[in-house]
């Protein structure tokens, strides 16, 4: 950071270092300094303007984080980073947006356009912001609802809930209680029913078809999910009938190589050795024909000691 040593504050100095070099017209101002002097610096070559109003007090290339800091403090102080942007810098997702958007309150209504910039207003934005984050950003409950509210496609409602969850970033009873703070809301039938399939232990929309167009649908005997087996090396099964020796396992990916490959190895001879039999399915199965995998798994179950009988799903339905 570049700032004469006759404006280098106490203020100044921590504002700047917490804000990642960045600072507003406004917050020049409460420091007692005049936005001019800071104008000046821009047109030496010492600053530079990134958004109207906004300063970084540097002359080199603005990172990402510093990127979206200026785009908070465009907006407002009070503004956090939100939606893509939000589950971006929580590990949510990789960089899917190259916008950045900021959520600031409905107070502050911004009537000018930065490009690349994208602003939303929320009324409980000091209840969903982040107490600590930097930059500021929704707190991650908050954000997996922002992205299932703007969401057109129901998948994309399931992707935002299970990856949360799948990545251990939060729980379902966190979403759950974020999701009851909540007035108004698209898609909240759909996860109030994803939180509870999810606690069941089903943490990818692969398995969440599992559970309902295979298990439930054909009213097959309840599964263990996300099962820990240990023994020489800890072993997660997707799907664990345990009373009948059967296992379930599902491949999300196209194709596993490597590690992946020899991890399900391991579980499938595993489970030889303790008497198992494994069936596994990729998306074509579940997604395709959970009615014949339905039906296969049906088979095996009764085969292993199962004594109850497979429901028809629908007048097309094999079983």
């Amino acid at each position: 950071m570049d700032v004469p040593p006759q404006y280098d504050t106490p203020g100044l100095h921590d504002l700047l270092v917490r804000q990642l070099g960045l600072i507003c017209a406004g917050q020049l101002r409460s420091l007692g300094l005049d936005s001019r002097v800071a104008r000046r610096w821009v047109a030496g070559g010492r600053w530079q303007r990134p958004y109207p109003g906004v300063f970084a007090a540097f002359s080199g290339p603005l990172g990402r984080a510093a990127r979206i800091w200026a785009a908070i403090l465009w907006v407002t102080p009070d503004a956090v980073a939100s939606h893509a942007t939000a589950a971006e810098l929580h590990g949510l997702t990789g960089r899917v947006d190259d916008r950045i958007h900021v959520t600031a309150p409905v107070s502050r209504r911004v009537r000018s356009h930065a490009e690349g910039v994208v602003v939303h207003y929320a009324h409980r934005l000091p209840f969903s912001r982040h107490p600590t984050a930097n930059p500021p950003r929704t707190r991650l409950e908050d954000t997996v609802l922002d992205l299932v509210d703007v969401a057109v496609r129901a998948r994309d409602v399931e992707s935002s809930v299970t990856m949360a969850i799948q990545k251990r970033l939060t729980t379902p009873p966190r979403l759950a209680a974020a999701l009851m703070r909540r007035k108004k809301i698209r898609w909240r039938a759909m996860v109030e029913s994803m939180l509870l399939d999810v606690a069941e232990g089903a943490q990818s929309p692969l398995e969440l078809q599992h559970l309902r167009a295979v298990e439930r649908a054909h009213r097959l005997p309840r599964g263990c999910r996300q099962c820990r087996r240990a023994g020489e090396r800890v072993i997660w099964i997707d799907v664990d009938y345990k009373p009948y020796h059967t296992r379930v396992e599902l491949d999300g990916r196209v194709g596993h190589d490597g590690e992946g490959r020899f991890r399900d190895r391991r579980r499938d001879n595993a489970a030889t050795v303790s008497g198992a039999w494994t069936l596994r399915y990729g998306h074509t199965e579940i997604f395709g024909e959970p009615c014949r995998v339905a039906q296969e798994q049906a088979r095996v179950l009764r085969d292993r000691g199962w004594t109850g009988l497979p429901r028809r799903c629908g007048s097309d339905c094999p079983i």
